[in-house]
């Protein structure tokens, strides 16, 4: 864990002092906002949602949201309590509020990483999926710039968000195979009613 922890703080150290720019700051305050309590990526998944065409990956992108909430802001960031690197690293700054959260992992990556690969499983248009991607690896180096979160915080992120959407999505891949034999299986039926039917 120090290793880790060393790395982390020296990469952190480096884009403050590297990195940091007046119109970089004011873009990554912008990125990094649309991701507060996940808002744009429910807005994305609502339209998405209401549209019949993308229908599948709207509804995979929110249930992943909601999955990822549970699962990375309820459960994980309790377990491990870890504490903002702007208050463990000297000298580092945090370019926004201060989150009152634990650091470990990332909710805006999780969230951001949730929706994105929601939508690629779910093949949903590249025109969508690929800004969508972009957006969330964007949002997650946003934490990194703004120093609030480690480098860690936003691998783990992304991994908990990738790995919630594919769960999301074989679930909802293996329910839309069972109701397909179902309406297979029934249609079957009703042209075996219907030819016993004409038999007679």
């Amino acid at each position: 864990m120090e290793l880790i922890e060393g790395i982390d703080s020296g990469i952190l150290i480096w884009i403050q002092e590297q990195l940091r720019t007046p119109w970089l700051t004011a873009f990554f305050r912008v990125v990094t906002a649309l991701g507060n309590a996940g808002l744009v990526w429910i807005a994305l998944a609502a339209a998405l949602a209401a549209v019949k065409k993308t229908r599948r990956a709207g509804v995979c992108a929110a249930v992943s949201l909601a999955a990822v909430f549970i699962v990375n802001n309820l459960a994980l960031k309790n377990i491990f309590g870890r504490i903002r690197p702007y208050e463990v690293i000297p000298g580092l700054a945090a370019l926004v509020d201060k989150p009152s959260d634990p650091s470990f992992p990332s909710g805006h990556t999780a969230a951001a990483f949730a929706a994105a690969a929601a939508l690629i499983f779910a093949r949903a248009p590249l025109r969508v999926s690929v800004p969508a991607a972009a957006l969330a690896v964007l949002m997650g180096f946003s934490r990194l710039y703004l120093g609030v979160h480690y480098p860690s915080d936003v691998l783990a992120g992304a991994a908990v968000g990738t790995v919630t959407a594919l769960l999301v999505s074989a679930a909802a891949a293996r329910l839309r195979r069972r109701s397909e034999r179902g309406r297979k299986r029934a249609s079957e039926n009703g042209e075996d009613r219907l030819r016993g039917e004409t038999d007679k």
